[in-house]
């Protein structure tokens, strides 16, 4: 094969020479517009190396290479600036577009459906706290009240005293076991048209009486007992005296008088200053004329009966009716814990200790009506029923007793109690204790049952 000899360097021809490998490449093999032809080429991938000579094979296939390698990141990156351009378009039109809302993420709706739960049951429970009270009192007012049925079993002897209301009736009548319930009485009553006229005096019932057969006999002439009254337990001296007017039909000013006289002119024992302590807790009825001194006479001869029964000496009489007196309105109604009662009274007096009696305080300021004082009360010296400020028993007895208080007095249980309170008063449970600790726990177990509900409380005032 013949060889031509090759051109001499520096000697190009007049024109352009076309390079092939370049243009196979895809690049400009024209002269750059606005450059002499003789100027110095640009750096192109159809030289090797710049030299401006024409490329080998293997340069023109890196060549290639690299071209196809710079479209695809050409390519490339025009994605990338389309899709920021379409985020930042979105971003955009979600910011000022009010009339299009886009739909939250699919977490964040789920974290709102969760949230929007919480409160709606935050509300119903609310809302269930708030009308629980109404919506019991209308369940009560739908439901109807304790009523027994038929005219009852036995006999009671109820009393209604001047100036109680349908109300008092009403619940004197469920503390007497006639009617079952307040509501049933008070409730009948309420419908009456016109309201009946309940007049005092004693009145012959029943126990467990339905309320209609309760209030049928209370406005039933036949049933109320002439020259009848009854004495609770523990009653003081003035309302004895307006018990006995109401049921017997005597002026109370002529009971008054009567009472006013010496306690010799009854057989009183000589430390007596009044008739109280020595009028016997009972159901009475009393033949048709009687005076005022008779009436009176006819109670204190029952008591003295109740201590000869009880195996008390004459000469212990007024010992036993003054502490007596403070078991019977101290004790409350559980009859059993009467003996422990004289006992804690008992066991402060062998000891000498003050009885610290809320019962005598109180009678000394007057209230015969409750246990409950101040203490300012309790610090009252002159008070001379105060057995928190004087030693020994009170000069004299605080109400008229029964049978097991005097029985409790005279007999007190076995025990080394020294303290005793009530921590129900609904119930009359009571809490005996032998150290100071022990009886303020229970002092203040008194104190949170008492705080507990507006029904309970009520039994603390």
């Amino acid at each position: 094969m013949t060889h031509l000899p090759p051109e001499p360097r520096g000697s190009a021809p007049e024109r352009d020479a076309v390079d092939w490998h370049a243009l196979l490449a895809g690049d400009d093999v024209a002269p750059e517009a606005g450059r002499p032809a003789d100027a110095t080429p640009a750096p192109s991938a159809s030289g090797s190396a710049g030299t401006g000579q024409p490329m080998t094979r293997r340069e023109a296939r890196e060549a290639e290479q690299r071209r196809l390698a710079l479209a695809e990141r050409e390519e490339l990156e025009a994605t990338r600036t389309s899709r920021a351009e379409r985020r930042a378009a979105a971003s955009e039109f979600q910011l000022h577009d009010d009339d299009h809302p886009h739909e939250k993420p699919r977490r964040r709706g789920a974290w709102g459906c969760l949230i929007g739960l919480v409160v709606v049951a935050a509300l119903v429970a609310g809302a269930f706290f708030f009308l629980q009270g109404p919506i019991n009192s209308i369940v009560e007012r739908f439901t109807p009240a304790a009523d027994f049925t038929g005219s009852g079993t036995g006999e009671v002897v109820f009393m209604i005293h001047d100036g109680d209301t349908g109300s008092d009736i009403a619940e004197n009548l469920v503390d007497e076991g006639v009617t079952a319930s307040y509501d049933a009485f008070y409730d009948l009553l309420l419908e009456q048209s016109p309201e009946p006229d309940f007049h005092p005096g004693a009145y012959r019932l029943a126990e467990e009486m339905s309320a209609q057969a309760a209030l049928d006999a209370l406005v039933d002439p036949a049933s109320k007992l002439e020259n009848t009254f009854v004495i609770p337990e523990g009653t003081a001296l003035p309302d004895v005296l307006v018990s006995i007017s109401e049921g017997a039909g005597i002026p109370i000013e002529e009971l008054q008088a009567a009472a006013a006289e010496p306690p010799s002119a009854y057989g009183l024992p000589a430390e007596a200053t009044t008739l109280e302590g020595f009028l016997f807790p009972a159901t009475y009825t009393l033949d048709p004329g009687i005076d005022a001194h008779g009436v009176l006479q006819t109670l204190v001869d029952r008591q003295f009966e109740a201590l000869d029964t009880a195996g008390v000496p004459a000469d212990q009489r007024w010992r036993t009716i003054v502490l007596a007196s403070i078991v019977q309105r101290e004790a409350g109604s559980n009859l059993g814990d009467f003996p422990k009662v004289a006992r804690v009274f008992q066991n402060r007096l062998d000891q000498g200790m003050n009885l610290e009696s809320d019962a005598t305080v109180a009678y000394g300021t007057g209230n015969t009506h409750t246990v409950w004082t101040t203490d300012a009360e309790r610090a009252d010296a002159s008070n001379l029923y105060n057995t928190y400020a004087n030693p020994g028993l009170p000069v004299g007895p605080i109400g008229n007793p029964g049978d097991v208080a005097i029985n409790a007095a005279i007999r007190p249980a076995d025990g080394p109690w020294l303290f005793f309170v009530p921590v129900n008063l609904a119930t009359g449970e009571t809490v005996f204790s032998t150290t100071v600790d022990e009886h303020e726990a229970a002092v203040a177990q008194l104190q949170e049952w008492c705080a507990a509900s507006e029904e309970n409380a009520a039994y603390c005032e």
